[in-house]
């Protein structure tokens, strides 16, 4: 069985706090609880021969609303989460408003078991996060990409 595969957008910019990254919060009732663990890059599975680069900028608009950000994309590689999903990232320095993201939305039966259908965004907020703050939100299976993002800067991670 070949893994699924998830391509991203980890927005960047240099502002007053130093190097700042950009993470959405998952949306739905079973993320609503939690920061720690339940952010994540704005991201979203794709099927090759789909390119992983198009389908992160399919993606990111999908799921922001908003038309992803010229640039210079910076390929941060590739990491496997715990559940085997392979996401692939690029880092694009831009000064996005979170005020301007209209979420997509996805339904779910919700409550589990009562055969209604509910519409929930898929991103509830994002949020700008120092290199720090961030790897304490981040899923843990995407906090390599901080690292790599350092390292492609000539920055220290923390």
């Amino acid at each position: 069985m070949t893994a699924k595969r998830s391509a991203g957008l980890l927005l960047y910019r240099s502002g007053p706090r130093g190097l700042e990254v950009l993470l959405a919060h998952m949306g739905g009732p079973l993320w609503a609880r939690w920061d720690a663990g339940a952010w994540s890059v704005p991201k979203g599975e794709y099927v090759p021969p789909e390119e992983a680069r198009d389908a992160a900028r399919r993606e990111f608009a999908e799921e922001l609303g908003l038309e992803p950000p010229d640039g210079r994309y910076l390929p941060l590689g590739d990491v496997r989460q715990a559940g085997g999903k392979v996401v692939t990232v690029w880092a694009v320095e831009s000064d996005l408003d979170p005020q301007r993201v209209v979420p997509g939305t996805f339904e779910m039966e919700w409550p589990r078991g009562s055969g209604r259908l509910r519409s929930f965004p898929e991103i509830d907020r994002v949020a700008w996060w120092t290199p720090q703050e961030a790897a304490e939100r981040l899923v843990k299976g995407q906090r390599a990409f901080l690292e790599r993002l350092a390292e492609r800067l000539g920055r220290s991670a923390d």
